[in-house]
């Protein structure tokens, strides 16, 4: 089956070639913004695969909780210690951010900031409570300048992702990486957007790693995305049979979707099963 191909920069189709293998895995993903558009785990829960999401901002949490009702999803921001912050929300982005300079930023820039207080948890208590038995196949981290705060909120030693892609500036001027390898964890790739990490134990994925994403991957973009946009500018008229034709495929593709997480099913192959050997009785 083709793989559909959701995220920002073929983080997915990475992650796939890592772990297609494995049948219903676990992700987290912090920052998760919206439950399509540049989602690094809308494949994956298509797949039959669900995790924790967590997202601060109000109209992505609600499609979240919607669109995803095998996921957990969880409305606060991923921090070092537990509380009410200030979170600065710039709507319709994927830019909202839990740090003050990076906001004022934004605003200097001519962007709309909201700030509004919002529940502060760490990783280790989301994995204690919603995952606390569980491998963890990836940990996802888009955070826009906060992710030394949610590092610093993971206990390494007792939750163990084993694969870590964390959104990092161009110029990799970091300073929190060391909390990742010194948990030990290698660094592996720096793909233009995010740093992966793989953890010591599982070093043995580190091939899917070497290549970029190809045509070997058998992959498409979703419809929409950003790399598959038309160049040129559509006529009104064009462009309203083309909003028509996109909201149509889009839900085509969520019944396929829904159809293909329902195929993947325990209690479905397993019934799948029964009728087999009945036929054969």
């Amino acid at each position: 089956m083709t793989f559909i191909s959701y995220a920002q920069n073929f983080e997915d189709v990475r992650l796939w070639r890592a772990l297609k293998q494995f049948e219903h895995g676990f992700y987290i993903d912090v920052g998760a913004n919206d439950p399509n558009h540049d989602s690094v785990t809308k494949a994956f829960y298509d797949h039959g695969w669900h995790g924790i999401n967590v997202e601060p901002m109000q109209d992505y949490y609600d499609a979240l909780c919607q669109q995803r009702p095998r996921d957990t999803t969880v409305q606060c921001i991923a921090s070092d210690q537990p509380g009410a912050v200030t979170f600065y929300g710039i709507p319709d982005t994927g830019l909202s951010t839990a740090d003050p300079v990076v906001a004022q930023q934004r605003k200097d820039l001519g962007m709309t900031v909201q700030s509004f207080t919002v529940e502060a948890r760490t990783l280790t208590s989301l994995c204690e409570q919603h995952a606390p038995d569980r491998p963890i196949h990836f940990l996802k981290i888009d955070v826009e300048g906060h992710e030394e705060t949610v590092l610093r909120g993971m206990d390494f030693n007792r939750f163990r992702p084993w694969i870590i892609l964390i959104e990092t500036p161009w110029l990799r001027d970091h300073t929190w990486e060391h909390l990742v390898t010194d948990a030990g964890y290698q660094s592996i790739l720096f793909d233009g957007l995010n740093t992966w990490f793989l953890a010591n134990e599982h070093l043995n994925l580190k091939p899917a790693f070497d290549i970029p994403p190809c045509n070997l991957d058998n992959f498409q973009l979703c419809r929409g995305h950003a790399l598959a946009h038309p160049l040129t500018t559509p006529s009104p008229d064009e462009s309203d049979t083309a909003k028509q034709l996109a909201e149509a495929l889009h839900r085509a593709e969520q019944a396929e979707s829904q159809l293909h997480a329902l195929q993947n099913s325990r209690t479905v192959r397993a019934a799948q099963k029964l009728r087999n050997v009945l036929r054969r009785a």
